[in-house]
């Protein structure tokens, strides 16, 4: 895995008539947004688009009328993930969308970060992870970037959920004391739980562990962080009833309470794409 280095001085960029749908934009980007792509791509790039071309109609085929598909070739500013290098220069396809008048913008010289992977056996070509898998450069976009994929690459990196397995709720010696745990499916069998705690007088708490042992050390995760966003955009709204162990009705009411409690303490997941 590389992970470069460089400066982030870089001239203002006009501002391009394109939808944020198509896009991240430099200063509107969210957590959740650019770690949607991170996660799902091996490759990551910060170019500069040096050329861009029309290509002709056969080989557009499929492609909806509003938008317009080129051939993009553009200078490698910094590898920020992948495997084995990249060349100073890819080239890449593009769906753009038209404006009103059935004009595509000028993207020429935008600096602008890739997310995808490379094309194998073809040097130099670069698929993106999805149409739109584009974010243009900033110092926002940059450190949401790194910081994102810095965590991203680590072994125990914080994994996609799949679902919420199992969780039961045990009431306490005295009236409003009580404990909730909640077991977490994730796409490779990663350990994830998560403990509500209840005590009289006192303001619940909860905490997140990822070890196969519950963590009594364990806190909740700090916002916007990998871990976080797995949880803020990946989680159900609500506790199905019948993940709830073993419980009577009252206890399954506290297990969504307390789940409710660990949503709400998560916030808004912040996803605009």
């Amino acid at each position: 895995m590389i992970l470069l280095g460089f400066s982030t001085a870089t001239l203002a960029q006009a501002p391009l008539d394109l939808p944020s749908s198509f896009v991240i934009e430099a200063d509107k980007a969210s957590y959740a947004d650019i770690a949607d792509l991170v996660v799902i791509s091996p490759l990551i790039v910060d170019v500069t688009v040096r050329k861009v071309r029309k290509l002709p109609t056969e080989q557009a085929a499929g492609v909806p009328t509003s938008l317009e598909r080129v051939l993009v070739e553009a200078d490698v500013m910094a590898l920020i993930r992948g495997e084995g290098g990249i060349t100073p220069r890819v080239r890449f396809l593009l769906d753009i969308p038209k404006n009103a008048k059935g004009k595509i913008p000028k993207i020429e010289k935008q600096r602008m970060y890739l997310f995808g992977r490379q094309v194998a056996g073809r040097p130099g070509e670069v698929q993106l992870a999805r149409p739109n898998a584009l974010a243009l450069f900033s110092a926002n976009n940059d450190a949401l970037v790194r910081a994102i994929t810095k965590e991203a690459v680590q072994v125990n990196a914080a994994r996609r959920i799949a679902s919420v397995s199992s969780a039961f709720h045990s009431a306490g010696t005295v009236l409003g004391e009580g404990e909730t745990q909640i077991f977490v499916k994730t796409d490779n069998d990663q350990p994830l739980s998560l403990t509500i705690l209840s005590r009289p007088g006192q303001q619940k708490i909860w905490a997140v562990s990822t070890a196969e042992v519950i963590d009594a050390s364990a806190t909740a995760p700090q916002r916007f962080t990998l871990l976080w966003y797995r949880l803020a955009c990946g989680l159900p709204r609500a506790l199905p009833a019948d993940r709830v162990e073993g419980a009577s009705k009252a206890d399954t009411a506290r297990a969504q309470a307390d789940y409710s409690f660990v949503i709400e303490s998560l916030g808004p997941c912040g996803r605009n794409r």
